[in-house]
């Protein structure tokens, strides 16, 4: 390969990745899984506030929704692909760089 060409797919690999995670972040992808972990409702706060003024037994569990359950056998094609994906991306960047590697020291 030649030094141009191997560029040229980093600068555009680069890119892409900061236009995907510019993307995430714009639109509050990031901050609304979080806050979905950390928020409990107004209604579980008010109960939580009644249970400690009673005296009861406090469990978070109680207090929490629950989360449903998405695992199925299509979800878990998908992660199987995108780690497929993962360790194919990882092996292409490794033999990129350390062809840039060698562009570089010859």
């Amino acid at each position: 390969m030649k030094a141009n060409n191997i560029v040229k797919i980093v600068l555009v690999s680069l890119v892409l990745l900061f236009i995907g995670l510019y993307i995430s972040q714009i639109s509050g992808y990031y901050e609304y899984t979080n806050s979905k972990k950390n928020v409990l409702t107004e209604e579980a706060i008010q109960r939580f506030e009644k249970d400690v003024k009673e005296g009861k037994n406090i469990e978070a569990k109680n207090y929490l929704e629950e989360q449903k359950n998405y695992n199925n056998k299509a979800s878990r094609l998908g992660i199987k692909v995108s780690n497929i994906i993962e360790k194919g991306f990882n092996k292409s960047m490794n033999y990129i760089f350390k062809e840039i590697n060698k562009a570089i020291s010859d």
